[in-house]
């Protein structure tokens, strides 16, 4: 089960936010979608955009032109997984670079030959 909810982009936000795993989209004042990304814990992953100086250009140019953030929460976090990689390619974020023009879904890859069976992310 999903919930979704809206919030001003402000310093205190993370404080509101669950932490639990979810979707965030960060849009700019125009309403604008501009980042889609994923969280295992939501409060702590939008909370490092407004508490850390990023060295990426990037993602200090994006956190200009924040006003809003809308949330997501998701049962797991492959389920946040899959609904940000659907979410991106409906909304084409300017600054998700990695999944936007990729047309495939990431797959899971599950190793059977060790005695702990891993899950890897693969495409």
């Amino acid at each position: 089960m999903n919930t979704e909810q809206q919030e001003k982009a402000t310093p205190e936000l993370w404080q509101s936010l669950p932490n639990a795993p979810g979707v965030y989209l960060m849009k700019a004042s125009d309403g604008t979608v501009i980042y889609v990304g994923k969280a295992v814990r939501l409060r702590t992953r939008v909370r490092s955009y407004f508490r850390e100086k990023s060295t990426q250009a990037l993602t200090s140019q994006m956190m200009r032109y924040v006003t809003e953030v809308d949330y997501i929460v998701t049962e797991t976090e492959v389920e946040a997984l899959i609904l940000e990689n659907n979410l991106i390619k409906v909304h084409q974020p300017r600054y998700n670079v990695k999944l936007k023009d990729d047309k495939r879904y990431p797959y899971l890859r599950v190793t059977t030959n060790e005695p702990f069976p891993r899950i890897h992310i693969t495409r």
